[in-house]
């Protein structure tokens, strides 16, 4: 009797040794992915378009600001608010030149003991500080304001990709609202609407007064869309029209022992009304946060004209969903309109996925949900958002026909979307509403 072979047959080790090497090959991929890359059944728009993407840092400051943090004696000292900005842009860069780049950033927040920072980067597309392009005129300007708390880097996704895509991109570190100096909330509640106007007005300064800048001949400030993630919402809403409610800056003062320096966000003052800013042609917000609490009220939702794109979680339990972002979608009234709806998401519809630093054993689960959702892959909301963000901007400020994109079923489930592949586009919602007048 023969013996048994004491090794697999050729057949067999070939096989395992396949399944192996393919193994091997799919873990190269996934350490490969860098956030916003497509996914194979991203939606049509999701892709990078021509430019190569330049990124630089810049450091502003705001003169002369309330210091709400250190109100007394009847008033609010001032101070000189630092903000640091990021710039995403159009780049020339060489031929078989690598566009990546290393971004800084922290998990945890400040002062908060069970969550202490914990350094770490990540990577994206873009060439740190490349000459930015120079025969194609003047960008439209896109001002991006995260979360409470969040980063300049917390939309790497949308930021490089809109880039690419010939807008010149600005994300804000809203100072005493990072991770890094995480602060008491009223700055925040003042700040992210003067944040984000002030950027505006530099970046406009820089376009009107600075040609020796690279970038001054790359931006259009009047052409201009803000985009905000849940504060970032909060804020680019009533810089776009819809003005505060009475209530909150009856809150705010009872909150800072007697400031009333938020008076120039609310709806029924002359300070708000004056400053409608023509220069801003569509807003998206992603799960604002607010009108649950009493943010707006329906006068100061008629407020807002501008176009505006809503995204949501149906189970948002930040936010709030019903009575909160479709309630903001139910009453600006006076805008062209839309509301994305993630079905079964809850609040974190806009950030980047989860950072490999966030998946170490032992550290607060939080970590993680700061950034994940439950029910969906991080990474397919973000080739959504790029998608509809894309036929979005692209309408309001290329003045290009992406109606094919926008005009679409309300119910995802019943008909495949267009631009998504056959059977990809479950599981969500778009609602349209022109303006009553």
């Amino acid at each position: 009797m023969k013996n048994k072979p004491t090794s697999a047959p050729a057949p067999i080790f070939l096989l395992l040794l396949l399944c192996a090497f393919n193994f091997s090959s799919l873990r190269g991929q996934e350490a490969s992915f860098i956030y916003g890359d497509a996914l194979p059944d991203a939606p049509e728009l999701a892709a990078r378009e021509n430019y190569s993407v330049g990124v630089r840092t810049m450091n502003l400051v705001h003169k002369n600001q309330p210091d709400v943090l250190h109100f007394k004696n009847g008033e609010d000292p001032l101070y000189d608010r630092p903000i640091t900005i990021e710039i995403w842009y159009p780049a020339a860069l060489k031929q078989n030149e690598e566009a990546l780049v290393s971004y800084e950033e922290v998990m945890g927040t400040a002062g908060d003991t069970l969550r202490p920072l914990i350094p770490f980067t990540f990577k994206g597309r873009a060439k740190r500080d490349a000459a930015p392009v120079k025969s194609d005129g003047a960008f439209p300007l896109v001002i991006v304001s995260h979360g409470y708390v969040g980063s300049r880097y917390l939309m790497t996704y949308l930021t490089e990709n809109l880039a690419s895509k010939g807008y010149l991109v600005v994300a804000i570190d809203h100072t005493e609202s990072t991770f890094k100096d995480a602060n008491a909330f009223q700055s925040t509640l003042l700040n992210r609407s003067k944040d984000i106007r002030f950027v505006l007005n530099q970046m406009a300064a820089i376009q009107r007064t600075t040609p020796e800048d690279p970038l001054a001949n790359l931006i259009d400030a009047n052409n201009t869309a803000i985009i905000g993630y849940s504060m970032g919402g909060y804020g680019v809403l009533n810089v776009a029209g819809a003005g505060y409610s009475d209530g909150l800056g009856s809150f705010f003062v009872g909150m800072t022992g007697g400031s009333k320096a938020i008076s120039v966000h609310l709806a029924s003052t002359p300070e708000y009304q004056a400053q409608k800013d023509q220069r801003i042609k569509a807003v998206v917000a992603f799960a604002p946060w607010g009108m649950e609490r009493g943010v707006w009220d329906a006068e100061g939702l008629k407020g807002l004209h501008t176009p505006t794109f809503l995204v949501a979680g149906s189970q948002d339990d930040i936010s709030g969903y019903e009575k909160g972002i479709k309630a903001i979608y139910e009453g600006t009234v006076n805008a062209d309109r839309y509301l994305l709806t993630y079905m079964d998401a809850r609040h974190n519809v806009a950030p980047n996925p989860p950072p490999v630093a966030s998946l170490q054993p032992g550290l607060h689960i939080d970590e993680y949900y700061r950034y994940a959702e439950p029910s969906w892959d991080q990474r397919r909301i973000n080739n959504i958002n790029q998608h509809f963000v894309t036929a979005f901007l692209g309408t309001y400020l290329k003045k290009k026909d992406y109606s094919k994109y926008l005009a679409i079923p309300e119910n995802s489930n019943e008909k495949d979307w267009p631009g998504f592949k056959p059977r990809s586009s479950t599981g969500m919602e778009l609602l349209h509403a022109t303006p009553v007048n």
